[in-house]
C-alpha cells in the first residue's frame, strides 16, 4: 500500500509498515498537529502497528511535549527521525528523551525504511 495525504502543515506517505512525514517549512508542531496523526493511524492501521518516520527536508520546530502525546498512539510501535542537518539531528537528540518507544536518528532515508521493516517484524514476532 502506497498512498500519499496532503495534510495542514505538509503531507504523508503511507506504506504497509511505516508512515512518513514531510512538514513545510517554519511549521511548528504542536500538541494539536498530533491529532493528524492520531487520524491517519486509526485509519489505516487500526489493527496493527506501524513505524513513524519523520523526514526533515525542511526546517521546523517540533514542541517536545508533543511526544507524550505521541507515545499515547498505541499502534505507533517505534519513531525514525531522517536528517542530515546538524541542527534537526540535536533537536531529534532532545526529542528522543520524550519518547518512550524505539526512537532512531538517520541520515537517509533508506536506512530509515530498513530500521522500521527490520522493528515492524521484530514487533510481529513477539
Amino acid at each position: 500500500m502506497t498512498k500519499i495525504i496532503n495534510i495542514d502543515i505538509g503531507y504523508v506517505s503511507i506504506f504497509d509498515n511505516y508512515i512518513i512525514m514531510e512538514i513545510d517549512q517554519g511549521v511548528i508542531v504542536t500538541k494539536e498537529h498530533n491529532q493528524l496523526l492520531v487520524d491517519i493511524v486509526d485509519k489505516f492501521y487500526k489493527d496493527k502497528g506501524v513505524v513513524y518516520i519523520s523526514n526533515r527536508k525542511n526546517s521546523y520546530s517540533v514542541n517536545p511535549s508533543v511526544y507524550y502525546e505521541t507515545n499515547k498512539i498505541k499502534n505507533i510501535i517505534g519513531l525514525a527521525v531522517v536528517s542530515e542537518n546538524g541542527m534537526a539531528v540535536s533537536n531529534a537528540e532532545i526529542e528522543k528523551l520524550f519518547f518512550n518507544k524505539p526512537f532512531e536518528i538517520f541520515s537517509n532515508l533508506e536506512d530509515a525504511k530498513k530500521w522500521a521493516n527490520k522493528l515492524y517484524k521484530k514487533m510481529k514476532k513477539n
